[in-house]
């Protein structure tokens, strides 16, 4: 039975800045809602567009959110997550986010026009690895 093994914060922060596609989760007036999106990390945040009449922009603005990235090898039967929880945030100035400003957000792979620029600045940020093959996952968790 594969055991899950914690991943340090600099494997979670790794793992994170590899991906392209993420989960953000939040609670709407009709319920909790998954929502898949494009994404970019810069420095403690996770960054996205999204339009400013989405679920996640009426919705999501100044609370509390969850984002997740993840991977799966279903031949190796190993798979890791990683989850970053904070508070989401709309970028007026998306030039906060450094050189570039809206050309350093990930462009959406939804059609659209997606120009509101969004943050989540974590406060926590954890991940884990299963592997049914313990000697394949390194004692530190990466």
């Amino acid at each position: 039975m594969p055991l899950p093994v914690d991943l340090s914060d600099a494997r979670c922060l790794e793992l994170l800045r590899s991906g392209v596609i993420g989960r953000v989760a939040l609670c709407s007036p009709l319920g909790p809602r998954i929502i898949p999106l494009t994404y970019a990390v810069r420095g403690d945040s996770v960054v996205w567009r999204t339009s400013p009449y989405s679920e996640l922009a009426l919705h999501g603005r100044d609370q509390e959110l969850a984002f997740e990235v993840d991977h799966i090898d279903y031949e190796r039967r190993q798979a890791w997550s990683v989850l970053a929880v904070g508070r989401c945030e709309v970028l007026d100035d998306p030039e906060t986010m450094g050189q570039g400003g809206n050309s350093s957000m990930p462009a959406p792979w939804a059609g659209g026009h997606r120009p509101l620029c969004m943050r989540l600045r974590w406060r926590s940020l954890t991940g884990r690895l299963v592997s049914t093959d313990q000697e394949a996952v390194p004692v530190d968790g990466s």
